[in-house]
């Protein structure tokens, strides 16, 4: 397939389809109530002022009534400065209840912005590996990062301005009743019916919100993959491609925004055909009653602005009632995320591991990351305190899923995975994973300095400490040359660094860890034989009294193991030391000697490809 025909991977995941799920209001209400909870006090001290504020706002409209009728039209002229005084008040109040209230509540949005991301992230750092697999990695900083984003109005000046104006509505209602019984319910019947399309329409408007925080976790996503992945996009030159994707991804956000104010301009049309027509009936009813005598001029100017005061804040529910649908869609989404099950809250998860000697049993182990296809099949091994465990075999047999399984990273579909006896499914995983050491195949350094990244496994360790590893895998031959030593920044995932250099500052990290048990999976791949060398004595003085499980490629690295495994299709074919497996002149005598140049350089048997392409997009 060429590069310009690639389809976008991954745009959604098994629960994200093509239809526009409706918000959860039954998981929304709860968390809406949780974040409320804790800012009760402040929220109900910021609603009387905004009632302070509302009725301190009203003020000036009502003294218009004695303006006109008593000062311009009767000549009481000493009444001026008590309504002048009274709207100064009025005005000062008004002013400073609104900054106190944009103080408080907005810098609280703010607050509960950074709340939800920190315990958004903190959640997601607990779920299970599987959780990733099904989840794209920019999709997920879009959650932590965008929906939590309209939230702020739940507390900030949104649901204020939005309590605000339905006060403010009812204090003009009670007062246009006062004034004129007839032009007030004809107003608001007007005004109900008006009300009822908003609130279809925002049930229409609500779904559309949703997708597009969807749409933009997937854009982002893929935008995210492709910036990680520079190198490989300008290896193929794809980058035409790449920008299509791109290019289609926003089209589709473009096209959900313009959903979204196809609706509010409608809504705001309605809003204004409404304003017309109350305008037009006040003024007709309004002019029979001045001229009736059954209202004064003054009464009747009064009653245009109390009208406009009551007519505003349900106008202005077109935008408040958009910002609010917005930041219910984002906390749904951020619930959703939130009610994901994180590894440590599984019932069985009772047993807290102090220390562990490092006894690993495998009994009678299968495992499937999709429902009836396992890619284990009945694995039976032990593994002593002490002891090297290899594993070998071709691409895609299983050996990184059996690893998978000793860190927990998933739980055995059948069988158990025993540790000193303890089944790891029952194992509060902290307790373990804090005494396990993993060297992975595909190395990962943070975008921070030499020395940060060594001591993200141990941050208290001390400079000798720090030091020892760093000797021990040959860190400080290449670390000290840098002008800024242990300080130099790696860049991110290391790109700074050579791949050889990556993966020694890994096995530093491991060593510094002091691990019980000790993960090394292809720990060696990327250092050429020197350096592959220096580093081995290192590395064999860490395994000692830990229980280690190899995967090598290189079969010569792993000829002092106690125990080779050969893996093949998800079973263990053959089991036993290097001597006796070459000896028996099976699989992994077919491994060495191919390794070795006695035949061709390849791992695999003529005709095997399919069987490893096919059990390859199974492995972790």
């Amino acid at each position: 397939m060429k590069a310009a025909d690639r389809p976008m991977r991954g745009t959604r995941t098994a629960s994200e389809t093509t239809a526009r799920p409706k918000p959860n209001l039954q998981r929304v209400l709860p968390e809406m109530w949780k974040l409320m909870r804790p800012r009760r006090w402040l929220l109900g001290g910021s609603f009387l002022l905004m009632v302070i504020n509302r009725a301190s706002g009203l003020v000036l409209p009502a003294s218009t009534r004695y303006l006109i009728d008593n000062v311009m039209g009767k000549h009481m002229l000493h009444q001026l400065p008590i309504i002048i005084g009274v709207v100064i008040a009025a005005t000062v109040i008004q002013g400073i209840t609104s900054y106190t209230l944009t103080q408080l509540l907005s810098k609280e949005g703010q607050r509960l912005i950074a709340e939800l991301r920190i315990k958004a992230q903190r959640h997601i750092g607990r779920l299970p590996v599987a959780f990733y697999d099904a989840n794209r990695t920019g999709a997920l900083v879009a959650r932590i990062m965008s929906d939590v984003e309209g939230v702020r109005n739940l507390i900030g000046t949104g649901i204020i301005d939005f309590l605000g104006g339905l006060l403010t509505a009812l204090f003009a209602f009670g007062y246009l009743i006062h004034l004129s019984v007839q032009m007030t319910i004809i107003t608001f019947v007007i005004l109900l019916v008006f009300g009822l399309i908003l609130q279809r329409a925002f049930k229409t408007i609500r779904p559309i919100f949703r997708e597009r925080s969807k749409i933009n976790s997937e854009v982002t996503g893929r935008l995210t993959e492709s910036l990680g992945g520079v190198r490989v996009i300008k290896g193929y030159h794809a980058e035409e491609s790449e920008a299509r994707v791109f290019a289609s991804g926003a089209h589709r956000l473009l096209a959900n925004v313009i959903s979204s104010l196809t609706a509010q301009s409608l809504m705001s049309l309605a809003s204004t055909m409404v304003l017309g027509v109350v305008g037009t009936l006040v003024m007709y009813l309004g002019a029979h009653q001045v001229v009736a005598g059954k209202l004064t001029t003054g009464g009747y100017v009064t009653y245009v602005m109390f009208l406009a005061f009551m007519i505003a804040p349900i106008v202005q529910l077109v935008s408040i009632g958009t910002q609010l649908t917005e930041a219910a869609a984002g906390l749904d989404r951020t619930a959703e995320l939130l009610s994901e099950q994180t590894e440590d809250d599984e019932p069985a998860r009772i047993h807290a591991l102090e220390s562990i000697r490092g006894e690993v049993v495998f009994d009678n182990v299968t495992f499937a990351y999709e429902p009836e296809k396992p890619v284990l099949h009945g694995i039976s091994f032990a593994s002593h305190p002490g002891t090297v465990t290899a594993l070998v075999g071709s691409s895609g047999s299983g050996k990184s899923t059996i690893i998978s399984l000793i860190c927990a990273f998933h739980t055995a579909t059948s069988g158990q995975v025993l540790v000193d006896g303890v089944d790891l499914a029952t194992v509060q995983l902290a307790s373990y994973r804090s005494q396990l050491g993993v060297v992975l195949q595909e190395t990962f350094l943070f975008d921070g300095t030499i020395r940060e990244n060594i001591l993200f496994s141990h941050p208290t360790a001390t400079e000798q400490q720090f030091e020892e590893a760093c000797r021990i895998a040959r860190v400080d031959e290449f670390a000290e040359r840098f002008p800024e030593g242990y300080g130099t920044i790696v860049g991110e995932r290391g790109v700074k660094l050579s791949g050889g250099q990556r993966q020694r500052l890994s096995i530093a990290r491991a060593i510094l860890a002091n691990p019980r048990i000790l993960i090394l999976d292809e720990a060696t791949s990327s250092l050429d034989s020197e350096s592959e060398a220096m580093i081995q004595a290192g590395l064999n003085h860490l395994m000692q009294g830990r229980t280690t499980f190899v995967i090598a490629h290189r079969l010569s690295t792993i000829r002092r193991a106690d125990q080779i495994l050969v893996i093949e299709q998800g079973n263990i074919l053959e089991r036993g030391t290097h001597e006796s497996l070459y000896a028996f002149a099976g699989r992994y005598y077919d491994l060495y000697t191919r390794q070795h140049g006695l035949e061709t350089n390849l791992f695999l048997a003529p005709g095997e490809g399919d069987k490893v392409e096919e059990t390859e997009t199974t492995e972790v």
